[in-house]
């Protein structure tokens, strides 16, 4: 049987017309007037020849029509490609052929970046769109939740990214699971400074309009825009990583926050322990959380009173969700035993886009297989020890070393290549090479030059060792842990 559920938006504007819903650069938007505007948009993409089933990228950043056009796809049943704007022309190239998509809109302030695109599919911008004619548009007024709503592409430890389909029923589940973890206050409005193309934004959207919550937008992260806005609006919850809660602190100096203010939702990997103090002497309740694209957001949650305690712990599983611990085999193993983190649940993903092997191999018997490493204590909290091997987590985003090395492989010059994650103070971790040479005469500047003109700038290798060979077992595997050793024991890389 199908479940359905009422258009959101258009419900939300319904029952709550004149509360607030989207506050950007001054400026508020009610719940009605979001869905005019979002209703709009609907006709301006129908003369694009869009209609409900129909794919559309979109590439934008945090501003206010970014929101609409969004809300406009969704409330229209067109799914949604969201793209990450870092990325390098490319990149972009290939998730835009990798999704069959449609058409690309775009933001017109990447006009260079978009001119760069080698791609056949029709590109709009948001200047152009606002231009287009209003045409009438079946706007949905029941939603399937098991239609893909949204596709966002995650980096896969081997081989090109993957397009994760997210449902209707996914971002509901997901909205819930986060109301019945943190609970839900009248008075609560969220400060979103991360981006919507990750889900960690798009996910505050969707708990907006479900919740009828406004949203504080903010274009960028910037720590005194934050701290002064967090008391101009009354702000309640703001979702961070760590690199942009230690700047919070630091800005704020001998300051607190008021008292008015609930929670710093924290995503991106575990806190280390003098930030989650720091929090605690200032009063700042920190939920440490774990998710990733595949669960439409956070999936296991830490709240404040185990932060200390549960130092590196990312929680337990939220109420509509599992969490299992697996061997090899799949078989559970027992508590604090290490194995594969296994995951079940509304919000976790139907699959990836046009890669039916990879779901199958990835989702069995509804359990998402997520790759990453660690064990259950006794009392159920959650320890991820690896994030997906070899994930390198910077700031916030998902760094795959597979993707780069392809890269510095590409060289001429280079026999073999090696990328691992480096300690940083300011961003958690720092992609660092090592790279064996096939020409002497091959330079740093020449590789990062590279590795500029096809990555995204976060994933740029910060530093370049260039070494005699590489560590690899008997079946030729990079041994990465002991790349990590030589980096501990020789800070400066001399000496291989």
């Amino acid at each position: 049987m199908t479940e359905t559920m009422p258009n959101w938006l258009k419900k939300r504007a319904e029952l709550s017309p004149h509360r607030e819903a989207l506050v950007f650069e001054g400026r508020t938007y009610t719940f009605s007037e979001v869905f005019e505007e979002a209703k709009a948009y609907t006709g301006k993409l129908g003369t694009l020849g869009l209609h409900k089933g129909s794919t559309a990228a979109v590439l934008f950043s945090n501003q206010a029509e970014s929101v609409f056009i969004l809300y406009a796809l969704q409330m229209a049943g067109i799914k949604a490609v969201i793209l990450n704007n870092r990325l390098t022309s490319e990149e972009l190239t290939w998730q835009l052929g990798d999704c069959d998509a449609e058409v690309l809109v775009y933001e017109s302030s990447f006009d260079d970046k978009v001119t760069s695109i080698s791609s056949g599919i029709r590109f709009v911008s948001t200047d152009k769109l606002k231009q287009q004619e209003f045409r009438d548009f079946l706007i949905i007024d029941e939603y399937d939740m098991n239609e893909v709503a949204t596709i966002m592409y995650t980096s896969g430890t081997t081989g090109n990214p993957k397009g994760v389909m997210q449902t209707y029923g996914n971002h509901w589940w997901s909205a819930n699971a986060s109301a019945l973890n943190l609970g839900l206050h009248g008075h609560d409005k969220w400060l979103c400074t991360v981006p919507i193309f990750h889900i960690s934004g798009y996910s505050i959207l969707m708990r907006s309009q479900i919740y009828g919550m406004p949203v504080v937008l903010h274009s960028s992260f910037d720590e005194k825009k934050v701290i002064k806005d967090i008391e101009r609006y009354n702000i309640t919850i703001m979702s961070v990583v760590s690199t942009m809660l230690r700047r919070i602190l630091e800005e704020l100096g001998t300051g607190r926050l008021p008292e008015s203010f609930r929670c710093m939702l924290l995503g991106g990997g575990p806190a280390p322990l003098p930030l989650l103090e720091s929090c605690l002497e200032k009063e700042i309740p920190v939920f440490q959380t774990y998710g990733m694209t595949e669960t439409s957001s956070q999936f296991a949650t830490l709240s404040p009173e185990y932060s200390i305690e549960r130092l590196g712990s990312a929680g337990k599983a939220l109420f509509p969700n599992q969490i299992r611990i697996v061997d090899g085999d799949g078989q559970e193993v027992p508590s604090g035993a290490e194995g594969e983190i296994v995951v079940k649940g509304p919000n976790v993903t139907i699959g990836y886009l046009n890669r039916p092997d990879e779901t199958a191999d990835k989702i069995r018997e509804k359990w998402l297989h997520t790759g990453d490493i660690g064990y259950m204590d006794g009392d159920g909290f959650l320890y991820v020890l690896d994030r997906r091997s070899d994930l390198i987590i910077s700031g916030g985003e998902n760094i795959y070393p597979a993707e780069i090395e392809g890269i510095l492989l590409s060289h001429p010059g280079v026999a073999d290549a090696g990328v691992i994650g480096a300690p940083d103070e300011k961003w958690q971790q720092v992609p660092v090479a090592f790279i064996v040479k096939s020409d002497p005469g091959v330079s740093q500047d020449a590789l990062l030059a590279l590795c500029e003109a096809k990555l995204a700038k976060y994933k740029l290798p910060k530093r370049i060792y260039f070494v005699d060979n590489l560590p690899r077992n008997a079946a030729k595997k990079l041994l990465r842990r002991k790349l990590r050793e030589w980096l501990e024991a020789e800070g400066d890389g001399s000496g291989y």
